[in-house]
């Protein structure tokens, strides 16, 4: 079944024209675009298939889009764009049928299941339970949180937006974060201290601390950069303390919420890490914190300990699971 997947973020969309069955997964074009260089995703799209015709026969048996926001009857406002997608316009407009639109991390779900082993670093073995509920969370430009249950023959999805869930400090340095980030927004919540301008928001409370760590080369980099991707770098090279304290700070934070999710929807099956912050900054998720924050559960830490916990290292992910519920959903 040849069909176009998407894969439609605040930062970043990457499209896809693959042809899939059931043992077979074939891409014939791709391509990635800066979202915010877009008005809306119709210029994109349109795009996208006339540079894909020059390469494949473009009659496609459907779509999928995995979209960063919520979906409602195949209509979705994306959370960090300005941009309005409607399923049934978008069929009509692109003259492709069943076009239809997920969540992201509905999309990211369904990705798992075409992934290879090495597209996973483990940070926990644990013991998965067969069929048990699994969890999927990432951060990127936002925080994406998503259920996974078990039905017949595959795993479904359900998509959450739990990443607007309130932020629950859990240490004193926590707590004068969350008094520190009150004091500028209306209200404090995971995405606001889990995502890329989550680790920039927890390096501002620490700068306000000790603007003395503040090395000339780092506020050059700073000022002439994205403060996530600038602090990430600056802690990774070890080259500002502060940097890396924020780093581990914004690790500890991600571990717990990744625990509470997991403890919420009792995800024996296992967590699955997603996002292109995890995937850069693996070894700070490992001496960071993330997995004793994880399991620090009181009297739930046993069985915290037991849950496998896996980072997502292929950054398509989503765009495979479009791709792969293309051929299951239909309008």
């Amino acid at each position: 079944m040849r069909v176009l997947a998407g894969d439609i973020g605040g930062t970043k969309t990457l499209c896809q024209v693959a042809d899939v069955f059931p043992n077979s997964y074939k891409v014939l074009f791709e391509k990635k675009y800066e979202s915010k260089s877009y008005e809306d995703f119709l210029p994109l799209v349109k795009e996208f298939l006339k540079e894909a015709a020059s390469q494949a026969d473009m009659i496609l048996n459907g779509a999928c889009l995995g979209v960063a926001g919520p979906v409602t009857e195949n209509f979705a406002r994306t959370t960090n764009l300005p941009w309005i997608l409607d399923g049934a316009q978008l069929s009509k407009e692109l003259g492709i049928p069943h076009v239809r639109l997920i969540n992201d991390f509905q999309a990211v779900g369904y990705g798992l299941e075409i992934l290879r082993a090495e597209d996973f670093v483990v940070l926990q073995d644990g013991v998965a339970e067969l069929h048990g509920p699994r969890v999927i969370l990432g951060a990127g430009t936002g925080l994406g949180e998503g259920v996974m249950y078990w039905n017949q023959d595959h795993y479904d999805i359900l998509p959450s937006e739990g990443g607007h869930s309130d932020f629950a400090p859990t240490n004193p340095a926590q707590v004068e974060l969350y008094q520190f980030l009150k004091n500028k927004l209306p209200r404090v919540s995971n995405e606001d201290v889990i995502s890329g301008k989550g680790l920039a928001n927890i390096f501002s409370y620490l700068r306000s601390l000790d603007e003395s760590q503040v090395t000339r080369e780092f506020d050059i980099a700073l000022n002439d950069g994205d403060i996530a991707s600038v602090v990430s770098r600056f802690a990774l090279q070890k080259k500002n303390p502060l940097a890396l304290q924020a780093l581990d700070m914004f690790c500890q934070i991600y571990g717990a919420q990744a625990g509470n999710l997991a403890l919420t929807c009792l995800a024996t099956g296992g967590v699955y890490i997603a996002g292109g912050i995890a995937a850069k900054n693996i070894g700070r998720l490992k001496e960071g914190g993330f997995m004793s924050a994880f399991a620090d559960k009181g009297k739930m830490s046993v069985l915290m300990n037991k849950i496998p916990v896996k980072v997502v290292v292929n950054e398509n992910v989503g765009l495979m699971g479009s791709a792969l519920a293309a051929t299951r959903l239909k309008n």
